[in-house]
């Protein structure tokens, strides 16, 4: 063997060498060095390796994006095979065990948890910046009587922008924390007026004597007397689990709203058409519509006894099982172990669910079968929100807006980490061209 192809092991390599990959071009028999840095190449290091001198160099082809980190995030942390959420370095369940929403969104954007006095602070600052001008009402006002509650969210949350010109300061970090706390204050009453809108029903304002996730309650009912009477109980029950459930759903890495946000962030432009964007990202059916794809399954499925026959025609497939197997997630979603104790929570409030039976009868079948154990299809997080928010009350359409509420805080702590990194750019990906070759009239 030649001296110059002699076979190294990778311990008797120095640590430079053991962190990089060799690199050969059979198109030219030429060798490369790159970098490995975190278990990652900088695609950037591709474009040395060229055909001739001309040539614009190798790009890394990757629809979706399933395998290209596109930053660096100090935020969420998530281990798919293993099943691990983690914000800020904090596993899931201990912080919907033991911590509030605001606490979480706080963590979220600051990097820590809030002492007692920042705390105070910040919650003080979210209370008393849930109110919307008036005339944001008037634009809401302006939508037909039926249209969907997230169309109305997507468009008010750009709207804002022009009530808050200050935002597009976005290099100011005093004007990045004011927008924050705007955004998180205001995206519950957003989304309630939407929700009242769109089952022609008056708004109900918020309260700065209520809490997150009962003021977000309380704006959503129906109007009564003792509403009347600015009397605004909310069942603490039922507060914590829409607390629980705002944890949850409060950031989950690179999904495609997060992405989305960062893309529109990178153009300087201010949170609000960022957030604007990213939230028309959630509209999909394929993001932020899952859990109500659940629910319309178990209804038409309608009782237990009619699950072995949906199972044969999924293992056919014939039909798709919402709410099992996740793009991240090759086992159990740990957000769906702590949602499925809170639907207990709510069900001993409002009965229980009659869907819940059904949902029971499918998990048994998928986590003791051989055909969704091999393809690892756990049920996700969607497959009980879905259930609980019905048993809130909630129409099917509003799902999205109620994903929206907590994601905001996800959102806002991803752009101002994307606005704080110097080695960010305008976002514009590559494109591997498939058109006609240069051609003449």
């Amino acid at each position: 063997m030649p001296p110059e192809a002699k076979s190294v092991t990778t311990e008797e390599k120095s640590p430079a060498q053991r962190d990089t990959l060799a690199i050969r071009d059979n198109r030219t028999g030429r060798d490369y060095t790159i970098p490995i840095e975190r278990d990652a190449i900088r695609a950037m290091d591709l474009r040395q390796i060229k055909v001739h001198d001309t040539d614009f160099g190798l790009l890394s082809y990757d629809p979706a994006f399933q395998n290209t980190a596109s930053c660096q995030s100090a935020i969420t942390y998530i281990d798919g095979d293993a099943g691990i959420l983690r914000y800020r370095g904090y596993p899931i369940d201990e912080l919907a065990e033991r911590k509030t929403y605001l606490e979480v969104a706080y963590l979220v954007i600051h990097g820590h948890l809030p002492g007692k006095s920042e705390l105070d602070d910040w919650v003080h600052d979210i209370t008393f910046h849930t109110m919307v001008h008036e005339n944001v009402k008037k634009f809401i006002d302006g939508f037909n009587h039926d249209a969907h509650p997230m169309g109305i969210l997507v468009s008010s949350l750009a709207a804002l922008s022009t009530f808050y010109p200050d935002a597009k300061k976005v290099g100011d970090e005093g004007s990045r924390k004011l927008q924050i706390r705007r955004l998180i204050a205001k995206i519950p009453t957003l989304a309630a007026f939407a929700y009242r809108h769109s089952i022609g029903m008056p708004y109900i304002y918020p309260s700065n004597d209520l809490d997150y996730p009962s003021n977000f309650l309380s704006m959503m009912r129906t109007p009564s007397p003792t509403l009347i009477r600015e009397k605004r109980e909310v069942d603490e029950h039922l507060a914590h689990a829409m607390d629980i459930l705002f944890i949850l759903h409060a950031d989950h890495e690179q999904n495609c709203s997060t992405a989305t946000m960062r893309t529109v962030g990178s153009s300087q432009a201010d949170p609000y058409v960022a957030s604007a964007a990213a939230a028309a990202a959630l509209y999909g059916p394929l993001h932020g519509g899952a859990n109500e794809q659940v629910v319309r399954m178990l209804q038409e499925i309608g009782s237990k006894d009619k699950v072995p026959a949906l199972i044969a025609d999924v293992k056919e497939g014939k039909r798709k099982l919402m709410g099992f197997g996740h793009r991240v997630y090759k086992n159990y979603d740990p957000r769906a172990k702590i949602i499925k104790k809170t639907a207990d929570e709510v069900f001993a409030v409002t009965g229980r669910n009659k869907l819940l039976d059904i949902a029971l009868a499918l998990e048994e079948v998928a986590l003791s079968d051989d055909y969704f154990i091999k393809r690892k299809l756990y049920p996700n997080v969607d497959f009980y929100s879905g259930i609980i928010y019905q048993a809130l009350g909630f129409p099917t359409d509003i799902f999205p807006v109620l994903f929206a509420i907590p994601r905001m805080s996800g959102w806002l702590a991803q752009w101002q980490e994307l606005v704080m990194d110097s080695e960010q750019k305008i976002s514009r990906p590559r494109q591997l061209y498939t058109g006609s070759p240069e051609r003449h009239l």
